[in-house]
């Protein structure tokens, strides 16, 4: 699943490392107390809208950082199949 503007900030700080994302871009409501009350319902979208971060270069940033994620796991999978048929150099 691709990180959007209606994705909730909750499932948007499952992805490890979106953290500091989110702070490296400003976005306020991950060290906020009443927003921690509403994860599940703050979108990406209106939280840029609300603080005038850009959408665009948040958006891309998030979804990098998924790629990145997704293809580390694939990489140490091949890595531990490797090893197990004794074949890493």
């Amino acid at each position: 699943m691709k990180i959007n503007k209606d994705t909730v900030l909750g499932k948007v700080l499952e992805l490890k490392g979106a953290g500091e994302v989110l702070a490296a871009n400003k976005v306020p409501c991950i060290t906020c107390p009443m927003a921690k009350m509403e994860m599940d319902t703050l979108k990406v979208g209106q939280i840029c809208n609300m603080y005038g971060i850009d959408l665009d270069k948040l958006l891309k940033e998030l979804n990098a950082l998924k790629w990145v994620l997704k293809e580390n796991q694939r990489f140490s999978s091949l890595i531990f199949s490797l090893e197990i048929k004794n074949e890493v150099p």
